[in-house]
């Protein structure tokens, strides 16, 4: 079970990031459940060395991957990849460097709002643009969550 909590502490020590997916939706109000924290992270030289340095210590590891299969964590890993599925010690983590119908973080960033959730200021992108990303995602979970969404959207207007 992902624990979002101690996820959201160890990236909100430094890392530049965006709360989108799932979880976003539950901080919007959603009732629909996730098993992983979904985020887009800032691909510059230093974030990217703050965020190998960060998780390394959660012991970052591919996510459906055979057991076994050498895998290194660090910045040139990330420098090297954009979208990270990970099975981390606190659960399920996507680290994506850019999503359909958003971008990068520097394209989500106009759209996404400053929220506090266990005590950690961070940001997630706003019910919007979350609507926008899970309907370009184009996966069948996300057309289930979007009638949902869209009825929030509509109560917010």
């Amino acid at each position: 079970m992902t624990n979002y909590e101690q996820l959201l502490r160890v990236l909100a020590s430094g890392v530049d990031f965006i709360i989108i997916g799932g979880f976003a939706a539950i901080l919007h109000g959603s009732s629909r459940l996730t098993e992983d924290l979904d985020v887009v992270y800032v691909r510059s030289t230093d974030n990217i060395k703050r965020l190998a340095e960060a998780l390394a210590p959660l012991h970052p590891y591919l996510r459906g991957a055979p057991s076994g299969l050498p895998f290194l964590w660090d910045a040139e890993t990330i420098r090297r990849g954009l979208n990270f599925t990970l099975v981390t010690d606190h659960g399920d983590l996507d680290l994506l460097g850019e999503i359909a119908g958003g971008g990068t973080y520097e394209t989500l960033f106009p759209d996404s709002v400053v929220v506090e959730i266990f005590g950690v200021t961070c940001r997630i992108l706003n019910l919007k643009s979350l609507i926008q990303t899970k309907r370009a995602a184009g996966r069948p979970k996300d057309f289930d969550a979007l009638a949902q969404l869209e009825q929030m959207l509509e109560q917010q207007e």
